[in-house]
């Protein structure tokens, strides 16, 4: 086989390619297989039809053009190897020559990973927030965790934000229920606004046997871009009740015996969750300012596949395309810089780190590791599955050589971040006693 590249741009090449008739004889062969288990001709078994009379019957075209479709994929992916070409498009193939003599030759051309130069790592620097942690936000959390043990009463004023309503809800589309809209004894935090558009504004104010209504406008689903009427009847309204902010109620609610320990504890957790922030702050810095650094041509033919295979039903208007292919290119532009420092550093993974990753992801699917482990495979997806988990890799191993410093200018150390020396349970438990407010459950 023969390979010829000629180069079309910094982004884009086309690729002669010849291969000897003899070298196809393995993709006839196939051909013939696949021919003779699909067609029924007299006298002769499925599977079992001759090469001689598959030709005379369904015709030597038909063979030869099975067996070229066989051998493109493979003699193209080879030719790319040999060559060291990094494909980023589907190709544009063309067959200008098929003969039983001289062989097959074709062209592809497509889109490939351009040449750029890596920038000095520690020439980047960054600047992150402060990881302070202040009174008001340690009474914050102290306050979060008091609601988790506080108790609700039925009041007789108007819903305010922070209490909780018992609502019935009825939805109806000219005259007709909506059933997704529909509900009783629905128990809801006035201001969280965690319903449908309009809700909140709806509840606000009302009390014990109002009913009130608005107009929804779904995005999406059956109804949508209609005027959906909802109906909102207020059959309670109760406010919260917090303990006291004192020793029984540490005693109460965690291992300590007084309230000023139980503080100090919610503000070192309060402490860690910063640190773990600034690694994540640092991370999307550091990765805007290696996009920054790299000046390159991103391919976009790629970019075209992308957009139009996404948007080939038809949905979406000119701003969520115009949208949608910016953070395409970002994206592509993301990967082809991740994927050269993978190489250029050697960035290897474990199956510890696969592992850890199809637990987190998994996690954000609502499913067991196991089985979202099955589902990448049956989607083909294992090798985009092991570049995402690599790429992530490639960018700490920048993030560990990048000046990292906070708004007070102190330099900031995230190789304990970075190397795990944080136990999961202590930033979970930061991350917990951050959210605690939004995740409570109100008493019935």
């Amino acid at each position: 086989m023969k390979a010829a590249v000629e180069k079309l741009s910094s982004t884009r090449v086309k690729l002669t390619i010849e291969v000897p008739f003899a070298d196809l004889q393995p993709s006839m062969d196939e051909a013939y297989k696949r021919i003779a288990s699909q067609v029924n001709i007299p006298g002769f078994r499925k599977g079992k039809i001759p090469a001689r009379i598959i030709d005379q019957r369904v015709g030597r075209a038909v063979v030869l053009e099975e067996a070229v479709n066989d051998a493109i994929p493979s003699t193209l992916a080879q030719a790319l190897i040999e060559n060291d070409i990094v494909q980023l498009s589907r190709p544009n193939v063309d067959v200008t020559q098929l003969d039983e003599e001289a062989g097959l030759i074709y062209t592809a051309e497509l889109d490939i990973r351009p040449e750029f130069d890596l920038p000095k790592y520690s020439d980047l620097k960054v600047v992150v927030d402060n990881a302070e942690v202040t009174e008001e936000q340690v009474e914050e959390q102290l306050t979060a965790l008091r609601a988790r043990f506080g108790s609700l009463k039925p009041v007789e004023r108007e819903a305010r934000d922070t209490d909780t309503v018992l609502v019935d809800l009825r939805g109806s589309f000219e005259g007709v229920a909506v059933d997704d809209i529909t509900a009783n004894a629905l128990s809801y935090e006035v201001g969280s606004d965690s319903m449908v558009p309009g809700f909140d504004e709806a509840v606000r104010g009302a009390k014990a046997s109002d009913v009130r209504t608005f107009v929804f406008t779904p995005t999406a689903g059956e109804y949508t871009g209609k005027q959906v009427e909802v109906e909102v009847t207020v059959t309670a309204v109760r406010e919260r009740e917090l303990p006291d902010a004192d020793d029984s109620f540490a005693m109460m609610a965690s291992e300590f015996d007084t309230i000023g320990e139980l503080r100090e504890d919610v503000r070192t957790r309060l402490g860690r969750l910063r640190l773990v922030e600034q690694a994540y702050q640092a991370r999307e810095l550091v990765q805007d300012e290696l996009l920054g650094a790299i000046k390159m041509d991103v391919p976009e033919g790629a970019i075209t596949d992308e957009v139009e295979q996404h948007f080939a039903d038809g949905h979406g208007d000119e701003a969520h395309k115009a949208e949608f292919e910016s953070n395409v290119r970002t994206g592509l532009k993301t990967r082809i810089v991740l994927d050269k420092i993978a190489e250029t550093e050697d960035v290897q993974i474990n199956d510890s780190e696969l592992s850890q990753w199809l637990i987190q992801e998994s996690q954000r699917y609502g499913m067991s590791p196991d089985q979202f482990a099955n589902e990448l495979v049956q989607a083909g997806q294992i090798e985009a599955a092991i570049a995402e988990v690599r790429r992530a890799k490639a960018l700490a191993t920048v993030l560990e050589s990048v000046q990292v410093v906070d708004k007070s200018g102190k330099a900031i150390d995230l190789n304990v971040v970075l190397r795990g020396d944080q136990s999961d349970d202590e930033v979970d438990a930061a991350f917990d006693a951050s959210s605690d407010e939004e995740n409570f459950e109100a008493d019935e």
